[in-house]
């Protein structure tokens, strides 16, 4: 059974921002998600992964339990501490949020 591929709304806007390459890029990975959860590169937990594209990075959440991932985050890799210490932060919100769907 494939993984449900779930994005918060803040992950939605930001997702209009991007370059024509980049939305290309994040549709081919949700379609690469639903097969497997288990690409990317952990960050610090099994559960919280990235998946880079040239120098930003994809950032979601994995639930096995639920067979959902939840695409968070994009940003550069300057960002990424401050964008790994705001989901560690609000990793109970995307939870529930998870499990309302």
């Amino acid at each position: 059974m494939p993984n449900e591929v779930l994005e918060t709304e803040t992950f939605s806007r930001l997702f209009e921002t991007l370059s024509p390459d980049e939305k290309e890029w994040i549709r081919k990975m949700i379609l690469q998600l639903k097969e497997t959860a288990e690409v990317g590169k952990p960050l610090q937990f099994n559960w919280f992964r990235e998946k880079k594209f040239g120098g930003k990075r994809l950032y979601y959440l994995v639930y096995s339990g639920r067979q959902t991932v939840l695409l968070v985050a994009f940003g550069d890799k300057k960002d990424q501490q401050k964008i790994i210490n705001q989901v560690l932060v609000n990793r109970e919100a995307y939870r529930k949020a998870v499990e309302e769907t």
